[in-house]
């Protein structure tokens, strides 16, 4: 082979790496998702700009991605009060409420967009019956060993608005 054909195939060689990583890359930004995160904070901001924290100003929560494409998550208000009667069908109107209200939890499968920038969460069982067989679009963002989630426009308490969630990884 001469000069040329060497050249040749040396620059067909490395657009065939230079690809491979591309795609590459597109996986890891997929696969950097998987695993379990640690809630850190969540924070719902109306249209006008006022700042609320709906699950209190330190929330609890696990957020799990898998390499199959299932997700689970799960958000609590700590202090919750307990139930006097001890029995979880046998709560007062008000411990029921903040029960209901200081949990939220879901799970089912995603798909993840990496031009977009964005994680859907196809949900078949959640806390809130109106979330169930709806998809709930969320924008990504990923860096080292933090995750930051951003919710379109959606109505929370009356209030018309986006939430900011930051997850820190656990393993």
């Amino acid at each position: 082979m001469n000069a040329k054909g060497r050249r040749l195939v040396l620059v067909a060689a490395m657009l065939a790496l230079l690809a491979a990583g591309m795609s590459l890359a597109g996986q890891r930004s997929q696969y950097s998702l998987v695993g379990t995160w640690k809630l850190v904070s969540w924070e719902s901001r109306g249209s006008t700009g006022e700042v609320s924290h709906p699950m209190g100003e330190r929330p609890i929560g696990l957020l799990t991605y898998d390499s199959k494409g299932r997700v689970s998550t799960q958000l609590m208000q700590p202090g919750r009060p307990v139930f006097k009667s001890g029995d979880r069908l046998r709560g007062t109107p008000d411990e029921v409420r903040a029960a209901f209200e200081g949990f939220v939890g879901y799970f089912g499968t995603y798909t993840f967009d990496e031009k977009q920038g964005t994680v859907v969460h196809h949900v078949e069982a959640s806390t809130f019956p109106n979330d169930v067989g709806t998809n709930l679009r969320r924008f990504v963002t990923v860096s080292e060993r933090r995750l930051t989630l951003r919710t379109p426009q959606r109505v929370l308490g009356g209030t018309t608005g986006t939430g900011t969630l930051v997850w820190e990884r656990v393993d």
